[in-house]
C-alpha cells in the first residue's frame, strides 16, 4: 500500500510539472470601442508575439466583438486598428484558456490633447501593468524599465502625471575630463499625454565651472511616429590644448521617426555641433546628418543606415541617454587645434527576431576622419607634447588625432533570452582599425627613442582585423541586483575600435556594471541605489611609449576606470 501511495504522489508531481505547451489551446475575445463607448464594426484585431510580430488577424462583428481561437498558452500582445483611429495596443497578456481583452480606439486629435485622457468606465478592463504613461486611454507611451533610464510614471488611468527626479553622487577615476567627483540631477516630466521633457545637469563640486547638461524633448505623433530634439552642453575648464584652456562643447540633435504602416519605418535627422577653447576665434562648427530606413516583414527586417557623427561616449548596450556625453561628438587636438571625430558610415543589414532570440548580419563601409586616440600621459615640464594635444591634467589622460582611414567590413550579432530575465549576446566584427606597435625594449635601450608624439601618430596605419564580444545581463532574484558584464576582444596593437559606427557595440575589454537597490522600507520599496561601473580592470591593450625628452605615453582603446556612487530617486 505504501509503495502505491508513493507511486500516486509521483504521478501527481509529474502531472503538475507538465509544461504549458502541452495544455489545451486557449482563446482571446473581447470588444473594440471608441472613446465614447460605441462598438466598432469591422475593426482589425491582431494577435502579436512579445516582439510585436503578427501571428493572427481577425475582424470585429456588428457588435464590435472579436474572437481569436487555437492559441498556444503563453504571453502575447493584442492590437486593434480601425479607419480614422490610431492603433490601440495591449501587451503582456497571459493566455491560458479563455481570456477577455477590451480595447479602445482614439483619434489623433484625442491623443494629442494637452489635458490627460478622461478615466475609462468602471467596467472597462484594466491594464496588466501598473506603471505606464499613456497617450490615450489605453495606449502605453512610456513605462518604468528596470534596466533602462529614469522615466516618468503614472499609477492609473486618468491620473495626473508625477514628476520623477534622480540625484546621483559618484566618485570617478580614469575618465577623460573628470575631476574625480561628480553630482548629477536628472528630472523627467510629461506635461501632456503626448509630450515628454528630460533635463540632466552634472557638475564637479571641486571645480569652479566644470559642468555637463542636456535637455531633451519628445512629441509623440501616435501611429505616425515622433519628433525629438536634444541639446547638450559640456564645459571642461581644466582641459587644455596649445596653451589655451577651457574646452566647451555643444550639440543640438533633432530627428523625426516616421512609420508607414506596419511594413516601413524611417528616421531622419542631423547633429549641429560646436567645439571651442577659451578663444571664440578657434570655434569649430559642423553639421552632421544621419538617416535610416527599414522594411519589415513579420519577424524579419531589412535596414539601411547612414551616419556621420561618432559620439564621445560610445552608444553601447545600456548607454544612459540622459548623459550629455552620449550626444556630444568625440573631440581631440592636433598641433593645438581642435578636431571633431566624424565619418561617412553606410550599412545595409538583415535582422530576424523571435520571442526568445534575435539574429542580425550587416555589411558596412566607413571613412573615419580625425579618429581620437586616447593615452595616459606623463610629461616633463619642458615637454612640447602637452601643447599639441588635448590634455586633461585631472585624470592624466590625453586625446590626440590619428590619421584618417577607410574601412569595409561585416558585423553580426546573436541575442538570446535566458531563464530568469537574463540575456546573452554575442557580436562579431571585422574591419580596419588603427594599429600601433611599441618600440621593443632593445630598441629603447639603444637610445633609439621616438622624437615626438606627432611622428608616432603619423605612423599609425589601418590594419584589417576582427573583434569578438560576449555580453551577459540580468537581474538577480531576491536582491534585485541589476548587472551587466561584457568582454570585447581585439588585438592589443589596435588603438581604435573595429566598426566604431556600429550601434549597440560593447566597449573594449572587460566591463562590469552593477545597480543594487537599497531597501529601507518594510514593504520592499527602495528609493536608494548603489552604482558600480568598472572598465578594463585587467589593464589590457596598453601600448607604452617613452620619448627622447623623457615623456611617457600609454596608449589604449580603453583606459582603466572606476565609478562608484549612490543614487536617490524621489
Amino acid at each position: 500500500m505504501r509503495r502505491l501511495q508513493f507511486a500516486l504522489v509521483a504521478v501527481l508531481i509529474a502531472t503538475a510539472a507538465t509544461p504549458l505547451r502541452g495544455a489545451a489551446p486557449g482563446s482571446i475575445s473581447g470588444l473594440v470601442r471608441d472613446s465614447t463607448g460605441t462598438p466598432q464594426i469591422g475593426a482589425e484585431v491582431q494577435l502579436l508575439r512579445p516582439d510585436l510580430s503578427v501571428i493572427a488577424s481577425v475582424y470585429t462583428n456588428s457588435n464590435g466583438h472579436f474572437v481569436i481561437s487555437s492559441i498556444v498558452p503563453g504571453r502575447y500582445a493584442v492590437k486593434a486598428m480601425g479607419a480614422w483611429f490610431l492603433p490601440s495596443l495591449r501587451e503582456d497578456i497571459r493566455v491560458r484558456t479563455n481570456t477577455m481583452v477590451n480595447l479602445t480606439l482614439n483619434t489623433l486629435y484625442e491623443a494629442m490633447q494637452w489635458l490627460p485622457a478622461e478615466p475609462r468606465a468602471g467596467d472597462a478592463q484594466k491594464d496588466d501593468w501598473a506603471w505606464t504613461l499613456r497617450s490615450a486611454s489605453n495606449r502605453p507611451l512610456l513605462r518604468w524599465l528596470e534596466d533602462g533610464p529614469l522615466v516618468v510614471v503614472s499609477d492609473g488611468s486618468g491620473a495626473h502625471r508625477r514628476l520623477k527626479a534622480r540625484l546621483l553622487a559618484t566618485g570617478e577615476e580614469g575618465v577623460f575630463s573628470e575631476s574625480g567627483e561628480r553630482i548629477s540631477v536628472t528630472v523627467e516630466e510629461t506635461p501632456t499625454d503626448s509630450r515628454e521633457l528630460l533635463a540632466h545637469v552634472e557638475f564637479a563640486p571641486n571645480t569652479d565651472a566644470g559642468m555637463e547638461s542636456m535637455l531633451g524633448f519628445r512629441q509623440d505623433l501616435g501611429f505616425a511616429g515622433s519628433v525629438q530634439s536634444v541639446a547638450a552642453v559640456a564645459v571642461h575648464p581644466e582641459v587644455t590644448a596649445g596653451g589655451a584652456e577651457a574646452l566647451n562643447e555643444a550639440a543640438v540633435r533633432t530627428w523625426e521617426t516616421i512609420h508607414l504602416g506596419d511594413e516601413f519605418d524611417a528616421e531622419v535627422g542631423s547633429n549641429e555641433v560646436l567645439a571651442r577653447l577659451s578663444s571664440p576665434s578657434d570655434a569649430l562648427i559642423a553639421m552632421l546628418p544621419f538617416a535610416s530606413v527599414g522594411w519589415i516583414d513579420g519577424n524579419s527586417a531589412i535596414r539601411y543606415r547612414m551616419a556621420t557623427m561618432i559620439p564621445g561616449t560610445h552608444n553601447a548596450d545600456g548607454a544612459d541617454e540622459t548623459q550629455a556625453q552620449t550626444w556630444l561628438p568625440a573631440i581631440s587636438a592636433s598641433n593645438g587645434a581642435l578636431a571633431i571625430q566624424r565619418g561617412r558610415h553606410h550599412e545595409f543589414g538583415w535582422e530576424r527576431r523571435t520571442d526568445l532570440s534575435g539574429l542580425s548580419v550587416m555589411a558596412y563601409t566607413d571613412r573615419i576622419d580625425n579618429p581620437v586616440v586616447e593615452a595616459m600621459g606623463h610629461f616633463t615640464t619642458a615637454s612640447p607634447e602637452a601643447a599639441a594635444m588635448l590634455v586633461d591634467p585631472s585624470s592624466g589622460l590625453i586625446h590626440a588625432t590619428g590619421p584618417g582611414f577607410s574601412s569595409t567590413g561585416i558585423e553580426a550579432s546573436f541575442e538570446h533570452r535566458l531563464p530568469g530575465e537574463n540575456h546573452l549576446r554575442f557580436d562579431y566584427a571585422r574591419g580596419e582599425a588603427l594599429e600601433m606597435v611599441p618600440k621593443s625594449p632593445t630598441t629603447q635601450a639603444a637610445g633609439l627613442l621616438p622624437a615626438s608624439v606627432d611622428k608616432e601618430l603619423a605612423g599609425l596605419h589601418p590594419h584589417r582585423t576582427q573583434a569578438f564580444t560576449l555580453s551577459l545581463s540580468g537581474t538577480l532574484e531576491g536582491t534585485g541586483t541589476r548587472w551587466r558584464a561584457s568582454y570585447r576582444w581585439q588585438p592589443e596593437e589596435t588603438v581604435t575600435q573595429v566598426a566604431p559606427c556600429v550601434q549597440n557595440a560593447a566597449e573594449p575589454y572587460l566591463d562590469l556594471h552593477l545597480r543594487q537597490p537599497i531597501h529601507l522600507h518594510g514593504d520592499g520599496s527602495s528609493n536608494f541605489e548603489a552604482v558600480l561601473d568598472v572598465s578594463n580592470p585587467l589593464v589590457e591593450g596598453y601600448r607604452p611609449y617613452l620619448f627622447s625628452d623623457g615623456s611617457l605615453l600609454i596608449f589604449a582603446q580603453e583606459q582603466r576606470g572606476v565609478r562608484v556612487g549612490l543614487a536617490f530617486s524621489f
